[in-house]
């Protein structure tokens, strides 16, 4: 019994010493946490086409931007103030280092807070699990005239060479946009007719360049000077619970642009503005748009393409279970005269248009000016698919128009219910093709008979501009 009872006591005071040892710990490194385990499911992009990059998946699927964090690095420990005109992008900065060095880092710019940065990159490579959490309101200089002289005029925030990073938060990104919008080398297209042409330089807002593994999440970002987010060289992108909006007449505010990007899903998301909601360039490829509400806008583009005879490819890209409202464009293909490469194996799946001009566009006489000349060259358009397209079309507009290439026909297309009727006035039931061949599952509304069946004499031809 005795021995029992020694034993008892060695035990107790073994889990006290364990205990006070504990406490120590938290409280000397607070913040310090173990990191939290990835999810195993995360995969790496692919360096090629065999085995093509996948869209990450989230990395705290229980924590959809509240930083329950690792590591906190709060901007204001670092003198942000966060008064709307105070420059804090030193103290931004400053946390941005701290953070890159840390793994599952958070770099919080907290609520309540206005900060105003400049043109700045925040670059890597960083340790992995990096989050960039605004809770606050985030906004550059207020216009041209305040924007410092030796500042980039082309882009204000640039992701560069981050892996592993998530970008989110319950705060809004104010673009203070008007001031560029008003410039006079901007075209405006109002009921006045347009300035002077454009384009000048203004800054895109934000721009991820050569990244990897990234969720933007949750964010409200408004009134971008340009684009509002743009993706270049990234592999592995995950953007979900966005809100993009600026006015309609705002010029060249496309909400979404991706440029040599694969392997994105962009989910669950709300875009009005002045141009394309989302707009896909050259060297995409693996992109899948599900769920997002569109408009007013230009709607939804792939292109333009082959601009200046450039060879541009794209490939795989879906678009489904999506509104698009009050727009100038439904879902487009544009390319310009004189380009070479291909857009194949493209999904436009359960589309509800509302009042949409040009609900159905593929677009090979793409042009900005009244100079344009046909040319033999083309980027070759195959594989595209409308399937449950269905609502109402402004009617200044047929609502499918298909404009091929002389030389290079677009092949392969499918219609299946496609039922698209005015949204006043009476059915416009001229739908335009050119050179385009494909077949109808089943009968459209309004009735399409100008696309040709089989294929054109020079498949073979044209199948050589492929990527």
């Amino acid at each position: 019994m005795e021995n029992v009872r020694v034993i008892l006591l060695i035990w107790v005071a073994f889990i006290l010493c364990i205990h006070q040892y504990s406490s120590n710990v938290d409280g000397r490194f607070h913040y310090h946490k173990k990191p939290k385990t990835k999810n195993s499911n995360k995969s790496s992009p692919a360096p090629d086409d065999s085995n093509p990059p996948t869209i990450p998946s989230d990395p705290y699927p229980n924590d959809p931007g509240n930083s329950s964090s690792d590591c906190v690095f709060d901007v204001t420990s670092y003198g942000a103030v966060g008064d709307g005109s105070t420059d804090d992008t030193a103290a931004f900065m400053e946390a941005w280092k701290a953070a890159c060095a840390v793994e599952s880092a958070v770099l919080l710019a907290p609520s309540d807070k206005c900060f105003v940065i400049t043109s700045t990159i925040f670059s890597g490579p960083c340790q992995p699990g990096l989050v960039f959490q605004l809770d606050g309101v985030l906004m550059p200089p207020d216009g041209p005239e305040a924007w410092p002289k030796e500042d980039s005029h082309k882009q204000w925030i640039v992701f560069y060479r981050l892996d592993d990073m998530i970008f989110t938060g319950q705060g809004t990104i104010e673009g203070n946009g008007q001031k560029w919008w008003d410039l006079p080398c901007k075209p405006h297209r109002g009921p006045n007719g347009s300035t002077l042409s454009g384009p000048c330089d203004s800054p895109a807002l934000i721009r991820f360049f050569m990244s990897s593994n990234l969720v933007v999440r949750g964010l409200r970002i408004q009134n971008s000077p340009q684009f509002h987010m743009k993706f270049d060289g990234c592999q592995g992108v995950l953007i979900e619970r966005l809100s993009i909006s600026s006015p309609k007449l705002s010029p060249n505010t496309d909400g979404i642009h991706l440029e040599n990007t694969q392997g994105v899903g962009i989910y669950n998301s709300q875009i009005s503005n002045g141009d394309d909601c989302i707009s896909i360039g050259t060297g995409c490829a693996n992109v899948d748009i599900d769920s997002v509400t569109c408009g007013p806008s230009h709607g939804i583009s792939i292109g333009s393409l082959g601009v200046h005879n450039s060879q541009a490819c794209v490939s795989n890209i879906t678009v489904r279970n999506t509104m698009i409202r009050q727009s100038d464009n439904g879902v487009r293909i544009k390319t310009w005269q004189g380009g070479s490469g291909c857009v194949s194996g493209i999904s436009f799946e359960n589309i509800q248009m509302e009042n949409v001009r040009n609900c159905m566009i593929i677009d090979q006489y793409y042009c900005m000016s009244k100079g344009c000349l046909n040319q033999t060259s083309a980027v070759y358009v195959t594989d595209v698919s409308y399937r449950n397209i269905k609502g109402t079309y402004d009617v200044r507009s047929p609502p499918i128009h298909f404009a091929c290439s002389d030389t290079v026909a677009c092949t392969n297309i499918l219609l299946s219910e496609v039922e698209l009727l005015p949204e006043e006035g009476e059915l416009v039931d001229d739908p335009f093709c050119w050179n385009a061949y494909g077949i109808q599952e089943t009968l459209t509304i309004p009735p399409i008979d100008c696309l040709q069946e089989g294929q054109p004499q020079n498949v073979a031809e044209v199948a050589s501009y492929g990527c």
